[in-house]
């Protein structure tokens, strides 16, 4: 195969969207993106809340790529090709970008080797006494909590701080649905029946797990997958939209591993960064909500009310982040197959979850609840868009607390669609992306021990992450409050800046005896 090739923002955007589909193992990286649209759909939402359509701008970049730093053929300056240089490398690739199933190849995709698929997803506490050290690997995550260079010595201590602050709490919603998260168990479900789905389909992989913040985590998924000697390996992430924060977060650390692992460098793989657009998952989706529209008893009349997990603002707007706008065209994607079956509610989307005083992505799910409380809304029917397991966020957050939110403020009737699990449909189509990918597993792979650095074959994550930047701007941390000047949100965080020092000088001061306050007597003083 050729070199990569670049992602051109779209005219529309100064900020260029991209969603990679697929990508293939190797120095030379080369990944489709599917093609992104604004239905006309969108506009039916309900009158006097927030079109979440609107704002997008139209985006039509299925024949765009994304080029790897580490091309052998094209320089990193070349970004843009034109039509025809796209046409030229994209053809044998193009397929894979498609929502439907594609036909299997006649040709044996597998061979001698053995397959194997990662799973990732982000794992939860299993009981209470997990609670507050899976919230520690959350929050000393710095794709989680993002520092300032100058600060991130204080990552790991800031967040054994927070999980200590927050884990009463979080333990309380824990109980509140059964003493844990049946996350692993799900995941564990999911993975056996995508295995069989597979076998059946005379692909005979072994499936792993691989959790970014609990057990099984990430490193131990990896130790059985070489002892298993697997040698093609897809990588598949339970995040049918990427995000910098979630599969990122996992694919950074995906690589990490593989760097310094001899036998991972050579072992063939690919990527399948997100898969919303998929056919198989639109329909899956479509049909879970046809099937609890149904249980109310004016179907017509219910408002369809996706909540997704949000993401700092930042992310998003400085530094490219797709999920939004993946998001956004996922809902709309789902709509437009539930008009195909003549069901054409109104529909809104909003964002859970957000955590910390910065600003996530809005319209938030708790105000958007009271808001349609407000404008007459009787029957709502939650559908937990970002979610392919029951977990916390959607058996507490969403059955009980949005629940009880959504009753004071006016609803009469609720319903919740179950989230995805091991649903057949969903599960054939996972089987699908995975085989369709299998051609494409190290078609460029790694042969030098060398060549280190495009360990998750996305070139690098960090390239992967980059690609949704067209400027290639460093990725900030999630606070527009972290700046300098006059403004009020600045002076506070200055403050704290400040007193921080202070408090550190004040202890390097005590702890060792000496420091400028010694020197200039101040401390003497204190001891007379």
């Amino acid at each position: 195969m050729d070199s990569a090739i670049q992602a051109s923002p779209s005219p529309a955007s100064s900020s260029a969207f991209r969603s990679p589909c697929l990508t293939s193992a190797s120095q030379n990286c080369k990944f489709p993106l599917p093609t992104s649209r604004v239905s006309a759909s969108s506009k039916r939402m309900h009158r006097g809340f927030r079109l979440h359509m609107d704002a997008s701008p139209n985006y039509n970049i299925s024949k765009n790529h994304v080029v790897s730093k580490y091309s052998s053929e094209w320089p990193e300056s070349q970004s843009i090709f034109s039509k025809q240089s796209l046409n030229k490398y994209f053809s044998p690739l193009r397929a894979l970008v498609a929502s439907n199933t594609q036909d299997i190849p006649a040709t044996p995709l597998t061979g001698d080797d053995k397959v194997g698929v990662l799973l990732l997803n982000l794992g939860g506490p299993e009981t209470l006494d997990d609670v507050q050290p899976f919230l520690f690997n959350l929050f000393a995550d710095p794709d989680i909590i993002r520092l300032p260079r100058l600060f991130r010595f204080l990552q790991r201590p800031l967040a054994h701080f927070i999980s200590v602050l927050r884990s009463p709490k979080s333990r309380e919603g824990y109980a509140s649905i059964g003493g844990g998260s049946p996350l692993r168990k799900i995941t564990d479900a999911q993975a056996e029946e995508l295995k069989k789905a597979l076998w059946q389909k005379d692909v005979p992989a072994e499936v792993y797990v691989g959790m970014r913040y609990w057990h099984p985590f990430t490193e131990e998924a990896i130790e059985q997958i070489k002892k298993d000697r697997i040698t093609k390996l897809v990588v598949l992430p339970l995040y049918p939209q990427f995000s910098i924060s979630t599969s990122g977060s996992s694919l950074r650390l995906l690589e990490g591993i593989f760097r310094e692992d001899e036998y991972l460098v050579n072992m063939q793989h690919t990527v399948i960064p997100s898969w919303y657009q998929r056919e198989g998952y639109i329909k899956a989706m479509a049909d879970l909500i046809e099937k609890e529209l149904k249980s109310f008893d004016f179907p017509e009349q219910v408002m369809v009310f996706f909540s997704a997990h949000g993401v700092p603002l930042a992310y998003v707007e400085e530094a490219g982040d797709p999920y939004k706008a993946e998001m956004e065209e996922c809902v709309d994607l789902i709509m437009e197959e539930l008009e195909k079956r003549r069901i054409t509610n109104n529909y809104t989307l909003a964002y859970q979850s957000r955590v910390g005083p910065v600003e996530w992505l809005k319209p938030y799910t708790d105000d958007t609840i009271i808001e349609l409380g407000q404008k007459g809304v009787k029957s709502l029917l939650a559908v937990p868009i970002s979610f392919v397991s029951e977990h916390i966020e959607t058996l507490e957050e969403i059955d009980v607390e949005y629940k009880e939110l959504a009753l004071k403020s006016g609803v009469e009737k609720w319903g919740r669609v179950p989230a995805l699990g091991c649903e057949p449909t969903f599960i054939t189509d996972l089987a699908d992306a995975v085989i369709e990918s299998l051609p494409y597993v190290g078609a460029m792979a790694v042969s030098n021990l060398e060549a280190r650095q495009p360990l998750v074959p996305l070139g690098s994550v960090e390239e992967l992450l980059a690609a949704y930047d067209s400027q290639r701007r460093q990725l900030p941390p999630p606070v527009t409050v972290w700046e300098w000047g006059w403004t009020k949100s600045a002076e506070t965080w200055n403050g704290r800046a400040a007193m921080l020092a202070v408090l550190v000088l004040l202890v390097l001061e005590v702890t060792t005896g000496e420091g400028f306050l010694h020197q200039w007597g101040v401390f003497p003083l204190f001891h007379q």
